[in-house]
């Protein structure tokens, strides 16, 4: 597999991303590929910057076996554009605003995560506002598209 960089976007940066950001990070270490993956995410809104993750991400994270609480929410930059080869929205929201984003030349990178990694045209619900049972079902969504989404990497560069 070649060097491949991902970025997970959701709004905040503070519940969707940062768990795909440790769930494909803990994969890819369990899988032996972590030096051929460069993992982050971002929200396309700023109001969160510099603050750590939901706690409701962490203890989910956590639960797993997978530590997020060092993450850091930041907003989208225009370099993200040219470092990124994957840019992976959580919904469709997102994806426009990153196609609004983006420079022309840079759009193909831009995806919605579950429709890239597994063909499913769905979008990761935001958690934010529910109880701890979204959390969960936001944490196996993300469990099975970062699954999905590292055998597509895997079989896209064996070919």
């Amino acid at each position: 597999m070649k060097h491949t960089a991902v970025l997970f976007v959701c709004m905040g940066n503070i519940c969707r991303s940062p768990l795909a950001e440790g769930i494909l990070t803990n994969l890819a270490e369990t899988e032996g590929v972590s030096r051929q993956l460069t993992v982050d995410s971002a929200g396309t809104g700023g109001w969160h910057t510099g603050t750590a993750p939901d706690r409701r991400s962490i203890a989910i994270a956590r639960k797993h076996g997978i530590d997020i609480s060092l993450q850091r929410a930041r907003q989208v930059s225009q370099a993200d554009f040219e470092t990124f080869d994957l840019i992976l929205a959580m919904d469709g929201g997102n994806l426009a605003k990153l196609l609004r984003k983006a420079p022309e030349n840079r759009k193909h990178k831009i995806h919605l995560f579950l429709d890239y990694a597994s063909g499913r045209h769905e979008n990761v619900p935001d958690p934010y506002f529910g109880g701890d049972d979204g959390f969960l079902a936001v944490y196996n969504m993300l469990f099975a598209g970062c699954s999905s989404l590292l055998e597509k990497m895997a079989l896209d560069h064996a070919s």
